[in-house]
C-alpha cells in the first residue's frame, strides 16, 4: 500500500502551470517539523493534479497550514550537465485546511488613519442638520 498523510505548512504559494491537455498541475513544498525535534523540519514536495490542483490555486497559499493525503512517486531525469537527478514527490490525493479561516489569513497592515484616531472616525461640522431624526 502506498499511503501517505502530513501535516505542515506551505512554504510559498503553488506553483500553477496547465498542460497542453488543460488539466492544472500545482506544485508546492510542505515544511513539516519533526516530531521530538522541532529545530528539525522536512521539506516534503507535493504534486496536485486536475481539480485538486485548482483548488491549490485558488485557496492555498504561503505559510498556510494543511492537511495532505496522497502517494508517494519517484523518478529521475538528466540534467543538462548530464547527471541523474533522483526525484521523490507526494501526488496529492486529498488536502484539507487544519487551522481557521482567521489564523490562516495573512494578517493585512492596519490603516494609518485607523491607528491615529483610535478606531474612531471623526464626525463631521453640522452633523445635526442631516439627521432625520432629534
Amino acid at each position: 500500500m502506498n499511503k501517505w498523510h502530513g501535516i505542515g505548512r506551505l512554504t510559498k504559494d503553488p506553483d500553477c502551470r496547465y498542460s497542453q491537455t488543460g488539466t492544472c498541475v500545482a506544485r508546492y513544498v510542505l515544511a513539516i517539523d519533526r516530531r521530538f525535534k522541532r529545530e528539525e523540519t522536512d521539506y516534503i514536495p507535493c504534486v496536485a493534479l486536475g481539480k485538486a490542483g485548482e483548488f491549490a490555486e485558488k485557496y492555498l497559499f504561503k505559510g498556510m497550514k494543511i492537511a495532505v493525503t496522497g502517494r508517494i512517486e519517484t523518478g529521475s531525469y538528466v540534467n543538462k550537465n548530464g547527471t541523474k537527478i533522483y526525484t521523490t514527490d507526494i501526488i496529492v490525493e486529498e488536502q484539507d485546511f487544519v487551522e481557521s479561516k482567521k489564523n490562516a489569513e495573512p494578517k493585512a497592515e492596519p490603516k494609518e488613519d485607523l491607528q491615529k484616531s483610535e478606531g474612531f472616525m471623526d464626525i463631521p461640522e453640522n452633523v445635526e442638520e442631516q439627521l432625520p431624526f432629534l
